[in-house]
């Protein structure tokens, strides 16, 4: 058998103006939705998944708190709530989306008109 690389896990830390919003704010279930600008990327860390990740560092100064985030090297996000780690997004702003014609432009009958 070959010997695999242990996964590593980018650790995202909730800026603290937003933890006491986080920790207020009503459970919900299914995937959460985050913002970039919520969060300060930190340093990484080896464990073979989340759990053992905050295993490893809940008796460092750098334990995991609740709202921080674990992204894997292939992008999925693990956000910690009270109850464990659960999928999280990042919103991404969408881009603006293009108006329809007849706003974009006057209709050519309205430009002969005048």
């Amino acid at each position: 058998m070959g010997n695999q690389a242990m996964p590593s896990y980018r650790i995202h830390r909730l800026r603290e103006s937003q933890r006491a919003h986080f920790r207020f704010a009503p459970h919900v279930s299914g995937v959460t939705q985050i913002k970039p600008k919520d969060y300060e990327p930190a340093n990484r860390v080896d464990a073979a998944h989340p759990y053992a990740a905050w295993s490893a560092l809940r008796e460092t100064g750098d334990a995991l708190k609740t709202g921080d985030l674990l992204e894997s090297e292939g992008g999925d996000l693990r956000i910690l709530k009270y109850i464990g780690f659960e999928e999280a997004r990042w919103i991404v702003p969408e881009a603006a989306a293009p108006l329809p014609e007849s706003i974009a432009a006057p209709a050519e009958s309205q430009l002969d008109a005048g």
